[in-house]
């Protein structure tokens, strides 16, 4: 009798522990649904005029991923709530697909590392013809410069690709560079630059090292990520581990629902 009340014990937290893990989840992919919806609207992609566009809108990758994320926890904290099987199956059966999806994926990074990059910098140079027609591409575009201290996909000149930054083109930003591949643009430490980079493009290598950053930022981010291969991978595997983890339970539960039912 104390094994059973022991075993019905952890059987009831099990049960909460997947209830709450879940609605923390489902909680969290409304925000990111709502941070998508908000960046859209803000944006006025659903006008006429902008539709046609909103396939290739960053943001949709947030109402996506919030709306996933969410709609697959909530059948998880419901059934779990509820003990329902049915919707506890439809839980365990996604998550299942999930793991076997990212393994799949890792595996396919790994093989494919050379293509990944090719499609890498198509996307940097994508981002950086469209740097002032989309204001989402332009801010991961400073991120990316700023927090790698990078300038361009392989090095600084490729902002000639910008109708903007070309050297071909009218205007101030002719042959120059964003601010954010500049060594310093903050003047004095406070006042924001952003004609730091102007003409940069016309610099030889050695006068540009002292006004911006010359490497790519492919070659930055390959850095980035040999430097933190043990952080990556241990946040992969922490992932992965809490996925099973909650199939075990989730199975689990299964279990005593439908033993439950027999004995009833």
């Amino acid at each position: 009798h104390s094994y059973q009340r022991y075993s019905n014990c952890i059987d009831c937290l099990l049960k909460y522990l997947l209830f709450f893990s879940n609605l923390l989840f489902t909680v969290l992919g409304l925000v990111v649904l709502a941070l998508g919806l908000w960046g859209l609207i803000n944006k006025e992609s659903f006008a006429q005029e902008k539709i046609g566009q909103i396939t290739t809108d960053p943001m949709l990758v947030f109402v996506v991923l919030g709306l996933v994320l969410s709609i697959l926890c909530l059948s998880g904290c419901v059934g779990a709530l509820r003990e329902n099987c049915c919707l506890l199956q439809v839980f365990s059966a996604t998550v299942l697909v999930l793991v076997a999806a990212q393994v799949l994926a890792a595996i396919v990074a790994y093989s494919f590392q050379g293509q990944i990059e090719g499609y890498l910098r198509s996307g940097m140079l994508a981002a950086m013809v469209h740097y002032q027609d989309d204001l989402d591409l332009r801010f991961i575009t400073d991120e990316i410069q700023i927090g790698l201290q990078c300038c361009g996909a392989d090095n600084y000149r490729d902002w000639e690709v910008n109708m903007y930054y070309n050297c071909s083109a009218p205007g101030v930003l002719s042959c120059g560079v964003p601010a954010t591949c500049c060594v310093d643009p903050l003047e004095n430490g406070t006042v924001w630059n952003s004609q730091c980079g102007v003409g940069s493009q016309q610099l030889d290598e050695f006068s540009a090292q002292s006004v911006i950053f010359l490497g790519g930022c492919l070659g930055g981010m390959s850095r980035w990520i040999e430097q933190h291969t043990g952080l990556i991978g241990a946040v992969g595997i922490v992932l992965l581990g809490v996925q099973i983890i909650t199939l075990f339970i989730t199975t689990r539960l299964m279990d005593n629902i439908q033993c439950s039912k027999a004995t009833s």
